[in-house]
């Protein structure tokens, strides 16, 4: 490709490609566990220093993988990244790769369950120290991040409260102290990141979600310097065994090249579903950072500059919530998202399930919270639906 500086819609069609003998417009998907070699003294060589364009074993890396790390750093303004099997797979890798015993990382309390568990139980395990701030104050992270701190770690928009991180304050504070900052990004989304530019050091992404988009496989990426990447992230990826196959490689370059596309029109329709519900008074709150009543919208708009594809609100209790979650009839009840279709799902009792009543009321998850992640189904339709469902949930109510 011309190392002219495209567009990111264009690298999201075309960073990364790697084409065989055949021509082939689609990119190929490599099937392979191993790799062949012509002689005895290559196969040495390779495992001394392998070269830019060869492989040795898929654990370690596939062409077709190697094509969906090219194009999602391309993106995201990287110098190189390592595709794992998942998510969780991505964030753990970033952190424990980095960390031994007695090194001290600073995060934000508000992450997903999985987050909190590998922090909250797994690090401290190994002698890592973690203590946990309240991300949106910054007078908190000055006051956590002391000298000799090895990174921090939060989620640029927080699941499922949608607390905004400052990244470029956050990151700053950080290096004044000689910390590394790792952020999950997941609900900014590759369409919305500029984590890097913003002074993130360490990207990480569920590929499952908007990368995908479509439901149909697990993935995650590590993102950040070649240094990092290659000197500290890998050698405990390729050896605990995190990789990505090349069939879910393949379908995530697939999905990158419809990712703007299915992105933008699903927070557009975010939007105007936020605006709508935002005017319903059967609900106690209605949480989206592109309505202006959210408090971190201004820098919602200067850090992404769109509100996102997840909004969340509040029926009030539990029961109100269950009600009106079965009586949707468009949207699906599960705990993905990102997803083309457009998910509902019930914090409390799923993803944050295992956390303490108070923890959950710390980081904003009440009762009658629910997180809707928004797909590309017709705005009106969904609108219709919630509508609808709140009339049902309403009624059920008063007849009980």
């Amino acid at each position: 490709m011309s190392k002219r500086d495209l567009s990111r819609r264009t690298k999201a069609v075309h960073g990364g490609t790697r084409r065989s003998q055949y021509g082939e417009v689609s990119e190929a998907i490599f099937l392979t566990q191993g790799f062949v070699y012509d002689d005895a003294a290559q196969a040495e060589q390779r495992f001394i220093k392998a070269g830019e364009d060869e492989f040795i074993y898929a654990r370690y890396g596939n062409p077709t993988t190697r094509m969906f790390e090219e194009r999602i750093a391309a993106l995201e303004g990287a110098e190189d990244a390592f595709a794992t099997a998942s998510g969780m797979a991505a964030v753990n890798g970033a952190l424990v790769s980095m960390l031994k015993a007695g090194d001290r990382v600073v995060s934000s309390r508000a992450l997903f369950g999985s987050c909190l568990y590998i922090l909250e139980e797994i690090l401290p395990r190994f002698g890592v120290e973690v203590v946990f701030v309240d991300g949106t104050s910054l007078d908190e992270w000055r006051a956590a991040v002391t000298p000799g701190t090895k990174a921090v770690f939060f989620e640029s928009v927080s699941n499922p409260a949608l607390d905004l991180i400052d990244v470029a304050a956050v990151s700053e504070i950080a290096h004044a102290a000689g910390a590394l900052v790792i952020a999950d990004n997941v609900f900014a989304t590759p369409v919305f990141s500029r984590a890097i530019e913003q002074g993130v050091d360490v990207v990480v992404y569920s590929a499952t979600k908007h990368i995908d988009g479509q439901g149909r496989v697990l993935g995650g990426v590590i993102l950040g310097s070649k240094e990092f990447i290659r000197k500290t992230a890998e050698p405990y990826l390729k050896h605990t065994g995190a990789a990505l196959s090349p069939f879910s490689a393949w379908l995530l370059l697939k999905g990158l090249e419809t990712m703007e596309l299915r992105v933008r029109a699903q927070a557009a329709s975010a939007q105007q579903i936020a605006e709508a519900l935002e005017a319903d008074d059967r609900l106690a709150r209605v949480i989206y950072p592109g309505l202006p009543a959210h408090p971190q919208h201004a820098l919602a708009m200067e850090q992404m500059g769109s509100g996102g594809t997840v909004l969340a609100f509040d029926l009030g209790s539990k029961e109100a919530a269950f009600r009106f979650l079965d009586a949707l009839e468009i949207v699906l009840i599960s705990n993905n998202l990102g997803d083309a279709k457009s998910i509902v799902t019930h914090p409390a009792t799923t993803t944050h399930q295992r956390l303490a009543e108070e923890q959950r009321a710390t980081l904003g998850i009440t009762p009658g919270l629910v997180r809707l992640s928004i797909g590309l189904e017709d705005p009106a339709d969904l609108i219709a639906d919630l509508q609808g469902a709140l009339e049902a949930a309403a009624r059920v109510a008063a007849e009980a």
